[in-house]
């Protein structure tokens, strides 16, 4: 057996897209333990080999994170095009999120998602926004299954995570969503309320950001490095998460350590409203300040039923 997977780690300037990428392979080497797994790019265009490698393979899957929009013809982080739906007709999307909170998908995404996309099988996406978009495309075969970074965070594991406040804090800031007033102000209360501050930068730009608050004198700077943040996160026993970067406070809970997101888009307050994840918005301190200093159980609601009807559909 042959699966294509349309890797959206490749070509990006987000380690995010690496935690995302890491969650899709284990659960696709789990599902399909004996295949063939065949990467190909989403943030470049699609070259010849890669549709001969969708074409050759049993199933074709596009991995997570944001890539419909509602105006896919002026913003496409999927770099697929009409031409393309010449090509591919029976991608599979699985964890994937629709880019912000936006009007009806016009009329040239829908005809290139109705022709790239399979037609029968049900498609995974992150949150109920998603979904609702999806079908305002046409796309009626589509389940809500929340991304695949969070399916291991089941009850069992979410009783493992902390409920008071640990002794040390890694943060996160995004560099293409800039509030530095109340960025400045989070690391602010942070090193008020911990012993030891960490920032982490997850995007390609986040470290200028972090130089341009000055934010190494509250706290101290890791490098952009994937393992870096693994490493941190494996040998800090007593750890909280805490910033804007969502997927950062998703490898913080499989960690199970405490993890507080700041809300600055859609992604966090759909996690919010659909799974329970723990969600501040940014700018309102005080309710941030009662979030750190108290108690709260990691309670996360998994939409396990539609997980288990997306993976049974391949059996």
């Amino acid at each position: 057996m042959k699966i294509a997977l349309f890797d959206t780690s490749v070509c990006t300037e987000n380690l995010g897209d690496f935690i995302i990428m890491d969650a899709v392979r284990d659960h696709i080497n789990t599902m399909f333990p004996d295949a063939m797994v065949l990467h190909t790019s989403t943030h470049d265009k699609i070259s010849k080999p890669s549709y001969r490698i969708s074409k050759g393979s049993d199933f074709s899957f596009v991995g997570g994170t944001n890539l419909l929009s509602s105006n896919m013809n002026k913003y496409n982080q999927w770099k697929i095009n009409l031409f393309d739906g010449f090509f591919l007709d029976d991608i599979v999307l699985m964890g994937v999120g629709w880019w912000q909170y936006q009007k009806s998908p016009n009329q040239y995404t829908r005809t290139l998602l109705k022709s790239v996309l399979h037609k029968d099988m049900l498609h995974s996406v992150r949150d109920s926004y998603a979904e609702k978009m999806l079908k305002a495309a046409g796309i009626s075969n589509v389940i809500n299954t929340s991304c695949p970074t969070m399916w291991w965070l089941d009850e069992e594991h979410c009783a493992g995570i902390p409920a008071e406040k640990g002794e040390n804090v890694v943060a996160t800031i995004t560099d293409y969503n800039k509030d530095p007033k109340n960025d400045l102000a989070l690391f602010e209360i942070l090193k008020r309320s911990y012993q030891k501050v960490y920032v982490w930068p997850q995007g390609s730009n986040d470290l200028s950001y972090i130089e341009e608050l000055g934010l190494n004198r509250l706290s101290k700077v890791l490098p952009p490095n994937l393992k870096v943040y693994n490493n941190l996160l494996a040998s800090e026993q007593s750890l909280d998460f805490v910033g804007t970067r969502l997927h950062a406070g998703v490898r913080a809970l499989q960690h199970k350590k405490r993890t507080i997101i700041i809300g600055i888009d859609n992604r966090a307050f759909e996690k919010a409203k659909d799974f329970n994840i723990k969600v501040c918005p940014r700018g309102q301190m005080d309710e941030l300040k009662g979030i750190l200093n108290g108690d709260f159980k990691t309670d996360i609601k998994l939409p396990n039923v539609n997980i288990a009807r997306w993976k049974n559909q391949f059996v």
